[in-house]
């Protein structure tokens, strides 16, 4: 996310172009949840976050910031943390930089998914 709303925030983005989620295939609405459930073994794994804030902004009234192509924010939550989920993009200053999280959450994502497609 260009403007991350906390550490570890990802974002799960299918390859179908869709502005709702009406508009996707059922196959790609199974593979947003399965990645979602890996990305939060990864984050959970990585990062032991408290909990999390999972959702979409569907169209510009929600503050989607690209309303032709659907993506569900995943974002990792902590006791007493001081950033939270804006409507509007802002800038929230983050702990770590993403380049240190994508090195950190690479392996596990590849573990994780090999793992899964074992089962």
């Amino acid at each position: 996310n260009k403007y991350p709303y906390n550490s570890g925030h990802l974002m799960v983005v299918p390859f179908t172009h869709a502005s709702n989620l009406d508009n996707l295939d059922d196959q790609t609405f199974q593979d947003i949840f399965f990645m979602t459930k890996i990305s939060i073994k990864a984050l959970t794994e990585v990062l032991r976050p408290d909990g999390f804030n999972i959702g979409y902004n569907l169209g510009r009234a929600a503050g989607a910031g690209l309303e032709v192509h659907i993506h569900q924010h995943i974002v990792p939550r902590w006791n007493g943390d001081t950033n939270f989920m804006p409507v509007v993009f802002g800038t929230k200053v983050l702990s770590q930089s993403l380049e240190d999280l994508y090195e950190r959450l690479s392996p596990i994502f590849h573990k994780l998914l090999d793992k899964s497609s074992m089962s």
